[in-house]
């Protein structure tokens, strides 16, 4: 794709993320990189579309509708689990052997996924801004960033729980 392209796709993608970015309430950033990462993947695979423009405004209004339902599928906690402070001995041992587990499996991620994780695992509890910061990565990168690390660290996990079902 020539640079020229890229050059006046931008301030469209920027418009139409903004615009889309209200209505579904995510951060227009995100919805930027996410559209040039589909755009890298349609190139990859088909070439360049016919239509970039239009083509581009697809794109964003597809992933603020794959925002949306992201959203109406999440579900938030009745209570907090790490709140309940009428847990047993044996609750207590066993949560401390999964969040180990857990940062365990995190450290064994590839690229940025270990550091990114352990910042949002972190008891500092970090804002978006700060772990941007100090992984000296833009803040609008950390949503898809912690998408695709969360989907990693999945597939690790669901790797090894098989592995451990599977010698049982």
């Amino acid at each position: 794709m020539a640079p020229g392209l890229i050059a006046a796709l931008r301030p469209v993608l920027a418009a139409e993320s903004a615009a889309e970015a209200a209505a579904c309430g995510a951060d227009p950033r995100d919805l930027e990189q996410a559209v040039w990462l589909r755009l890298l993947e349609r190139l990859g695979a088909q070439g360049p579309p016919p239509d970039p423009h239009r083509w581009l405004r697809g794109a964003v209004r597809a992933e603020a509708r794959r925002v949306r339902r992201r959203d109406r599928a999440e579900r938030p906690w009745r209570h907090e689990p790490a709140d309940d402070a009428e847990r047993e001995p044996e609750a207590l041992a066993l949560t401390a052997v999964r969040r180990r587990a857990l940062r365990d499996a995190a450290r064994r991620l590839p690229g940025r996924c270990p550091r990114l994780l352990a910042a949002l695992l972190s008891a500092e509890d970090l804002t978006y801004r700060e772990i941007a910061g100090e992984l000296g990565i833009s803040q609008g990168s950390l949503g898809p960033e912690r998408a695709r690390c969360l989907a990693c660290l999945g597939r690790l996990l669901t790797a090894e729980v098989a592995a451990r079902r599977g010698r049982g």
